[in-house]
């Protein structure tokens, strides 16, 4: 067995994942739906964090390098991130380093973790809805109003009171249009590589570490090894008893902790699904059309697939029959 495969369903409601008008969403040609979804890289930073948390330490640091030109302005430049291995959440994450100019080699390193999007069981299980809120201050007495001519100075009290006269305008209170909104079963898949989990590969021509790297690694115990990939460091014994059961706690217990407070949903687990055979791991958790109504479809976990570990959690027993 050389990877693993885990599904999850989750159950969100009146929610946000990641805001892009609204909430994102991509279009479904067969079903003619449009199915909110959260990206796999929200997928993967929220896994990380979670691991971070377990392992009550901090991410690895990020440098962020800017160029100021000839006019005194600061221009974007490149991001790096730490390279370093010990650093767990590089260590699963993955990393790349292309330095200005090409004058150093590049390092990079794939992640082991292998992420899809968090996106809907069936497109007529999971949609997206729009509402109108508003941002209400207008039983405040105490805000500060400004309006400002065409020239960009400030009206006098008097000036804007002879402005609102015989007009029905409150200018404590917003209007915001058309937010989007996402809910239903949603399910996503990953894909861990046992070969690449904890090694690091040593190959001078496409290099994952520094010499400099790899040598505080020697010092700190990291064993070489040989792997299907070629030569590598393998992380301690101490690490991977470490590691493998925040790991384990990471994939089990993320949350996607971007919502926006006022559109807070717990996004509860209902099942997990475990196994090596790619195939078995979608038969596991999936949806079926019914035959009797249009347009519906019904949401199946199978409990008894060989093969595949199921975990039923139970609050799924409000949303599919188990």
């Amino acid at each position: 067995m050389t990877t693993i495969y885990i599904r999850t369903l989750k159950r969100a409601e009146h929610t946000v994942f990641c805001v892009q008008d609204g909430q994102k969403y991509y279009y479904d040609s067969q079903f003619n739906r449009h199915i909110p979804y959260s990206s796999g890289q929200q997928i993967k930073r929220s896994i990380l964090d979670k691991l971070s948390a377990v392992i009550k330490e901090q991410p690895a640091p990020t440098t962020f390098l800017f160029d100021l030109n000839n006019k005194g302005e600061l221009k974007e430049g490149e991001v790096f991130a730490t390279c370093d291995p010990t650093y767990p959440d590089q260590l699963f994450g993955g990393w790349m380093k292309a330095s200005k100019g090409g004058n150093e080699k590049t390092v990079k390193r794939r992640s082991p973790l292998s992420i899809s999007a968090m996106r809907g069981l069936h497109p007529f299980l999971a949609g997206v809805d729009n509402e109108n809120i508003s941002f209400d201050r207008s039983d405040r007495p105490n805000n500060h109003i400004i309006v400002r001519n065409e020239r960009g100075e400030m009206l006098s009290a008097d000036e804007i009171g002879a402005l609102l006269t015989g007009k029905d305008r409150s200018l404590s209170r917003k209007w915001i249009l058309n937010n989007r909104r996402a809910g239903g079963l949603f399910v996503q898949d990953i894909a861990i590589d046992l070969r690449r989990l904890f090694c690091v590969l040593l190959n001078p021509i496409e290099p994952e570490i520094s010499p400099e790297t790899e040598v505080r690694l020697r010092e700190s115990g990291w064993i070489e090894s040989v792997n299907v990939f070629g030569p590598c460091l393998l992380a301690p014994v101490a690490v991977r008893e470490r590691l493998i059961p925040a790991l384990a706690d990471a994939l089990i217990e993320w949350n996607i902790t971007s919502n926006q407070a006022r559109t807070f949903s717990l996004m509860e687990t209902l099942a997990v699904t475990i196994s090596s055979n790619a195939n078995k791991i979608a038969a596991s958790i999936r949806a079926k059309l019914s035959e009797e109504e249009e347009n519906k479809a019904y949401p199946i976990v199978e409990e008894d697939l060989d093969g595949v570990f199921t975990f039923v959690s139970l609050t799924a027993g409000g949303y599919i029959r188990t």
